[in-house]
């Protein structure tokens, strides 16, 4: 390609190239790989777009930056995606919308404007394009922290407005490089396009499936750099662990889960009637229907342990909604099964009878299961995760497992969120 221009399509594939091509992403090249990255010549996208599977850029956007601009934006898409963003904070979106693209944006920026101070040799290598959110005071925050500080800024500059006042004094909010939108200003909504309506279109089954084999590419990277001695400072190893706080990423799981018809929503059409050109609101529920919890008493959970699951079912109670609640007690086999109707919820703390106390065994979970006939709409497992390779098997419905205390523990079926208490 000597002499010639290269295509937007050669420039993206020699920007993963280049990223692979450095000690430092070793451990992010599984996430680089597994990433779906590829030119839009539809004109369609503008700049650069993810639902968190795939990453697609604008041809005509490519071609404006320079290759350390390029490298940069690949990078930030692959962030998005290995963070689980669009399927994490969808809630965010839904709820303040250009402010989610910014709280996600200023993580992202930040983290990778970081990088040169921990490898010089990359100085000069990323360059933010114009118009990106990297205001440093969110410097080391996760998104829902910043999410909530730009929402409470936007309410000020509201009220402020509303009160006749002027408003954000000028610079207040800006690093000092000048980087960093106001809150809720459309101008400053980042450099690339988030696409929240596919994300949120995917099917519990297809993020479950996107979530695992987000999880082996980072494994995969970091076992091949521990094998090859390479790899960023700890802030890469920091970054890899995506921060988020499980509860949040537990609500998201199952108010994805939630569908009826309690209410209509018109940003979501109705599929049966989109095919003969009619948009209608399809049916929305916050009231989820019969729900298993299945509770790991084996004796590795002591009494600590144990009363932090009760407050963390209570929430999720408070969450969701349930109409019934199927409360499983278990270690080899299920010790306690107790029913509660929506009205009995609230006395659940003071009436359960926590059981168990032997070996390990999720496939007694599934056993009974079929053999009372339960079938809800999903079945979250609390449990320290020591397992071995026994994961239940066939599962009768959709299952999260909420894993405290064993950071190792992957399961081979539905999804799982890693329990910090700390967190």
């Amino acid at each position: 390609m000597i002499g010639k221009q290269l295509t937007a399509a050669q420039r993206l594939e020699k920007s993963v190239r280049d990223l692979l091509s450095k000690d430092y992403f070793v451990p992010l090249s599984g996430v680089l790989l597994c990433v779906q990255h590829a030119v839009d010549t539809t004109n369609k996208i503008k700049t650069a777009a993810t639902n968190g599977v795939w990453c697609k850029y604008g041809e005509a956007f490519v071609d404006s930056l320079t290759d350390a601009e390029l490298r940069f934006l690949v990078l930030h898409e692959t962030y998005h995606c290995m963070y689980n963003h669009l399927t994490t904070w969808g809630w965010m979106y839904k709820e303040g919308g250009a402010l989610a693209n910014q709280a996600c944006d200023h993580v992202i920026n930040l983290q990778i404007l970081e990088i040169e101070q921990y490898d010089r040799e990359l100085k000069g290598f990323l360059v933010m394009p114009k118009g990106g959110c990297a205001d440093r005071k969110f410097l080391g925050m996760d998104s829902p922290t910043v999410y909530k500080m730009l929402k409470e800024q936007q309410e000020q500059e509201q009220e402020d407005e509303q009160d006749g006042g002027e408003g954000q004094g000028e610079g207040e909010g800006e690093d000092g490089d000048g980087q960093g939108g106001q809150a809720g200003d459309e101008a400053d909504d980042g450099f690339d396009e988030h696409d929240w309506d596919a994300a949120d279109k995917l099917s519990a089954e297809e993020k479950a499936e996107n979530a695992r084999q987000m999880d082996e590419a980072v494994r995969q990277g970091a076992l091949l750099a521990s094998k090859s001695g390479k790899g960023g400072d700890r802030v890469l190893g920091d970054m890899l662990a995506a921060k988020v706080r499980w509860q949040d990423a537990l609500r998201e799981y199952l108010q994805a889960t939630c569908a009826g018809n309690e209410f209509s929503t018109w940003r979501k059409p109705n599929r049966r009637f989109v095919a003969s050109g009619i948009y209608m609101p399809s049916g929305v529920s916050e009231i989820m229907g019969e729900l298993v919890i299945a509770v790991d008493m084996s004796g590795s959970i002591g009494d600590r342990e144990v009363a932090q699951f009760l407050g963390e079912i209570t929430a999720i109670c408070e969450t969701v909604r349930p109409e019934k609640l199927r409360l499983l007690y278990w270690d080899t086999a299920v010790c306690q099964d107790e029913k509660y109707e929506r009205e009995e919820l609230i006395n659940l703390a003071a009436s359960t009878r926590p059981a168990g106390g032997g070996g390990t065994s999720p496939s007694c979970i599934t056993d009974y299961m079929v053999s009372e006939g339960i079938k809800p709409q999903v079945c979250v497992v609390l449990t320290d995760g020591w397992v071995g390779s026994d994961w239940g098997g066939a599962w009768p419905c959709p299952v999260l497992w909420c894993i405290a205390g064993n950071k190792s523990a992957s399961p081979t079926t539905g999804s799982a969120v890693h329990i910090d208490w700390n967190n």
